[in-house]
């Protein structure tokens, strides 16, 4: 199987100008916290108890040391190519521009599911909040907003997105003290400190425990965005990489922290009153409706943010595929004239987030987007194996432990993770997958020519 020309090579990416590296270590790990958002566990909280018969905590640390040695891998490569952000071009670069393509190709199905697992979420709080709504007109409703705001062409700016993860940190803040105070206050410190939430061996087994780590390790989806930065950044070697372990040791002890208190609060994972908002209800009953209705508007309000995002994310990525005409381009690679957005793209992605809204559970939404997206963690784990241990080195040593066995035991762990995902999940993703390939196939007349390229980092 021969590489792609030197032409397709330069598509993936394109010479531009070197921006300023002003960006320093905090400033990266401060965009992954943005990123990732502090909050990130709660929505889970529900569905990842009863998956894994209430070890959520033990669930997120273990898929916590997976996206640490994930981590070290896409950092390494980003270090080798500090102009380049996405497992499409680190395992395009580092393995073979065919396994690159499906690489993107996976990352794309996480764009399209984006939307849609938050629309569910979004549209389930709002019931929870206001019951009187039905689902299905919070969503019809949660869909238009977004879609008419990206269709005039209104971003989120950063200034927004720092003070959402303020409000958010206020708000979990406030939960973690009044947690503590609950517990030692009907508890003492029996209830404060127990090694329950961790192990139970009244609960647990270990199917359960693969299957509730498949699902909580959707906490930690978006940190390799700090990799898309790395041009910009001060001495990217070391702080992209020290950014990304970082921003991962940060997101796990805090969710961490906030579902063990979670944990001791309701300890009991069959009898909650709704699974995919039980986190609101240990806020109310730590701090009353208040806290109820302020974890619920910043979950809507988080929401929208992050659907506008990435419905404008998947539709940027239909047009980068429409203009290459990997798609139909009269309809996918057209442009508003006016707002310069891609509107028909928008509209499409709207209408599917809305049928996926009214056909899936958001346990089976997320569990997809995880499907995608640690197979690209295995593929960027594989490639940083192949350039620093497998090829031949100039100039330096290899070394066994950093060069083969993190990026090794990195493919490992997010290969269980992958194999833990539970059937639905699987059949989403694998026809999702056999698309791409089939595609690839045809377009390369079975891997023997060359393929235009769509950038899938450029969202």
């Amino acid at each position: 199987m021969r590489e792609y020309s030197e032409q397709a090579m330069a598509y993936s990416a394109p010479p531009v100008p070197r921006l300023r590296r002003v960006l320093k270590l905090w400033d990266l790990i401060f965009y992954g916290i943005i990123v990732i958002q502090p909050i990130a566990a709660v929505p889970l909280f529900g569905v990842a108890q009863t998956l894994s018969r209430g070890h959520t905590v033990t669930a997120i640390l273990i898929a916590m040391l997976a996206m640490l040695l994930t981590a070290v891998s896409y950092g390494r490569m980003a270090a080798l190519y500090p102009s380049a952000g996405s497992a499409y071009t680190y395992v395009g670069r580092g393995l073979n521009w065919h396994l690159g393509f499906l690489a993107g190709w996976a990352m794309f199905m996480d764009y399209l599911l984006n939307p849609l697992i938050c629309t569910i979420y979004v549209s389930l709080t709002i019931q929870r909040i206001f019951p009187f709504i039905p689902y299905v007109g919070a969503a019809v409703g949660f869909i238009l907003l977004i879609t008419v705001v990206n269709l005039r062409g209104i971003r989120t700016t950063a200034r927004t997105n720092i003070a959402l993860v303020a409000v958010m940190s206020v708000v979990i803040g406030a939960f973690v003290l009044l947690a503590i105070r609950y517990l030692f206050r009907f508890q003492g410190w029996s209830g404060l400190i127990s090694y329950r939430p961790f192990y139970d061996s009244s609960q647990f087994q270990v199917q359960a425990l693969v299957g509730g780590t498949s699902f909580a390790a959707l906490t930690y989806i978006g940190f390799d965005g700090i990799t898309t930065l790395a041009e910009d950044v001060e001495n990217p070697r070391r702080n992209v990489l020290l950014a990304t372990v970082l921003v991962c040791v940060f997101t796990g002890l805090f969710s961490g922290l906030q579902v063990y208190l979670a944990q001791r609060v309701w300890p009991d994972y069959r009898n909650f009153p709704n699974l995919e908002t039980a986190f609101m209800d240990v806020t109310r009953r730590v701090g009353g409706p208040l806290l109820f209705h302020a974890l619920g508007v910043i979950m809507i309000v988080g929401g929208f943010g992050a659907a506008m995002g990435t419905q404008l994310g998947a539709a940027r990525l239909l047009f980068g595929m429409g203009r290459d005409n990997v798609v139909p381009r009269r309809i996918f690679a057209y442009l508003d004239p006016k707002r310069n957005t891609p509107n028909y793209n928008i509209i499409f992605i709207a209408l599917f987030a809305f049928a996926g809204a009214m056909t899936l559970t958001f346990e089976q939404g997320a569990e997809a987007v995880n499907f995608g997206a640690f197979l690209s963690f295995m593929g960027v784990n594989l490639a940083a194996l192949w350039q620093f241990y497998i090829l031949p080195q100039q100039g330096r040593k290899r070394r066994f432990w950093a060069d083969a066995f993190v990026p090794g035991l990195g493919f490992l762990f997010c290969l269980g993770i992958w194999v833990g995902l539970r059937t639905p999940a699987k059949m989403i993703g694998g026809v999702w997958f056999l698309l791409g390939f089939a595609y690839l196939a045809f377009k390369t007349r079975g891997f023997r020519t060359e393929l235009v390229m769509t950038h899938f980092g450029d969202a």
